[in-house]
């Protein structure tokens, strides 16, 4: 029999991980710009859009993840802990003709995944509001 070490053992035989990258897993890019987060570059673009309307006039009170409750905190029987509430953050919303607006940035591939389809579900019975996707 023989004997390795143990970084030898952990080197041979410990599962391989990649390192995290700055992309989600649907390959969209996360950035970073003037100490702002945006989830892709699709989202930062459209930000850049945005605060031009702004300035032109055609929108006003444009915000950046807006949290919406869909479900309060509840305890249920038998658990410990209380389960959080339900929520859905909107990458913007903002005032046009005024009406308000609430605009997530979606790709082909996010925009038929069952966990958004039942928070828009959620948005429309809940605060009777029509999620915009661009």
């Amino acid at each position: 029999m023989t004997s390795i070490s143990l970084a030898e053992y952990h080197k041979q035989y410990a599962p391989k991980t990649k390192p995290k990258s700055g992309r989600s897993k649907f390959n969209a890019q996360r950035i970073e710009k003037d100490g702002m987060k945006f989830d892709s570059v699709k989202e930062y673009k459209r930000y850049i859009e945005l605060t031009a309307r702004m300035q032109r006039g055609e929108i006003s009170e444009l915000r950046c993840q807006v949290k919406f409750v869909l479900a309060p905190k509840v305890k249920l029987e038998g658990e410990k802990r209380a389960k959080p509430e339900f929520r859905y953050y909107a990458d913007f919303t903002y005032i046009e003709n005024g009406k308000f607006i609430v605009e997530d940035v979606k790709s082909p591939g996010t925009r038929n995944l069952p966990g958004y389809r039942n928070k828009k579900h959620l948005m429309k019975s809940v605060h009777d509001i029509d999620i915009r996707e661009v």
